[in-house]
């Protein structure tokens, strides 16, 4: 069985608004952050090495194929295992190179980030040559120029609609900024907020926004629902970030706290440490409020919310609230670091409250009370069943989403047809089994929610069969 997905992501109505694109550059391919990709593909990580954009990553395959035993490919499998070299720290890398792949600036054991290390860092860069020109990179750039021109036009649905002076206001700090988009085309659904500050004392934010939707040609499709919000997300990176940075003590208590309440969550998500939760949290919230502003529906800003909600963000909504109140006293506070005093003390609120949230929560959660034809669990399933029959504590909305488990592709059933009962309080696959066998899938919080909205608890279903 193939993943089985149907819309989860929740629409959004966008109005145009009269924007000073002056800070952004056109959407764009980006070398650097292309080859780094295709690197960390070869060496089998699992964030990059998603097939959404099939048509192109057929040609990574297909082309860099003979160069997956490079010597570069061995000490990237080692930086992963043994510094856990991956997600945000590879783009990260990309952008501060420049586009014949030499540092941009001088690296140290935090530049372009710890995980590197300043020795390994200049290590990757010499091997990353080696391989760019060995592998004749060039050639394969240069033959897809055509697609990344297509994407790059694709993309303008959703990069004309982003209001950048929002940002210049709400924070109350101008852009000094280069404001950089970038279309990331073997990235899947990663999505990244890097930036660098250069030795002329210039600043560069992107917002490498990854691939996942297509159309019916295979060709990348950009639609609003899906990439908007992903795209305000990782702009707000860039105005959030550093305040942490310049002070994280008075956070480290509530921080320290409420992280070991919601580690698993947050680890799931490659959020590895309380600071980088707590920026996600606020640029999560900072979303929201950019969404109120522009005059998203209330049922798009719910839907917004119960998203970060399912994430373990389990204080977003008061978070919201204290973004308003900054908002309403602007003539106390021009810029939301001069706020961050009352930030601090509303975090140790949320720490002491952290409990009451998560109860509350798990009751607007809907529920999987049962599975008809066994117990989940049951290594004695009989493999001549020809159907699996979840039911629900409650009415659901018509999206589902079924993903494989921790055992991988090989343990999922064959499902050829899935469909909800009339009043939408189970659903039902119809399936193919084999005898004596493990088999293993999981229904995700990406398509299941209650008619309300609100998303389950990620299932896990497992048994064998006799």
């Amino acid at each position: 069985m193939k993943v089985l997905t149907a819309s989860f992501f929740s629409f959004f109505t966008i109005c145009s608004f009269g924007q000073n694109f002056t800070q952004l550059e056109n959407p764009k391919v980006d070398e650097r952050i292309e080859l780094l990709s295709i690197v960390f593909r070869l060496a089998e990580s699992t964030e990059y090495s998603s097939e959404k954009f099939k048509f192109y990553t057929d040609k990574i395959q297909a082309y860099y194929k003979p160069y997956k035993n490079h010597e570069l490919i061995a000490f990237v499998k080692k930086l992963r295992k043994d510094n856990g070299v991956g997600y945000d720290a590879v783009m990260s890398m990309a952008i501060h190179l420049d586009y014949k792949f030499n540092p941009l600036i001088e690296f140290t054991d935090k530049i372009p980030d710890a995980r590197w290390g300043k020795e390994n860092a200049y290590q990757f860069v010499k091997l990353l040559n080696k391989f760019y020109k060995e592998s004749k990179s060039e050639i394969f750039f240069k033959q897809n120029q055509s697609l990344y021109k297509e994407v790059g036009d694709n993309f303008q649905t959703v990069y004309k609609h982003l209001d950048i002076s929002w940002y210049t206001s709400f924070y109350g700090k101008e852009p000094t900024e280069k404001f950089i988009i970038i279309n990331a085309l073997g990235n899947g659904d990663g999505n990244f907020g890097p930036s660098i500050n250069l030795p002329n004392g210039k600043r560069e934010v992107y917002a490498i926004m990854g691939t996942w939707e297509t159309d019916s040609l295979g060709m990348a499709k950009y639609t609003l629902g899906n990439y908007f919000p992903f795209l305000l997300h990782e702009f707000n990176h860039s105005f959030i970030n550093y305040l942490l940075e310049k002070n994280p003590d008075p956070f480290t208590k509530s921080g320290r706290r409420i992280y070991q309440s919601v580690e698993n969550e947050m680890r799931n998500q490659a959020y590895g440490n309380w600071e980088t939760m707590l920026n996600e949290a606020l640029v999560r919230a900072a979303v929201i409020k950019y969404m109120k502003d522009h005059q998203f529906t209330a049922e798009e800003i719910k839907n917004e919310t119960d998203i970060q909600l399912n994430r373990a963000f389990f204080w977003i909504e008061e978070l919201v609230a204290e973004l308003e109140k900054y908002d309403k006293q602007r003539n106390l506070y021009s810029t939301l670091e001069s706020y961050m005093p009352n930030i601090i003390k509303a975090y140790d609120s949320y720490a002491k409250n952290l409990d009451f949230y998560l109860i509350e929560f798990e009751k607007r959660r809907p529920k999987i009370i049962s599975i008809s034809e066994f117990t989940n669990g049951s290594q004695e399933v009989s493999s001549e069943i020809s159907t699996i029959t979840i039911h629900f504590d409650r009415e659901m909305r018509d999206g589902y989403s079924f993903d494989k488990g921790p055992k991988g592709e090989n343990f999922l059933p064959e499902v050829i047809n899935v469909e909800f009962s009339e009043d939408k309080r189970c659903i039902k696959l119809k399936v193919k089994l084999q005898p004596n066998k493990v088999y293993q899938f999981v229904a995700t919080n990406y398509g299941f929610k209650s008619a309300n909205g609100v998303p389950i608890k990620t299932y896990e279903i497992n048994f064998k069969t006799k």
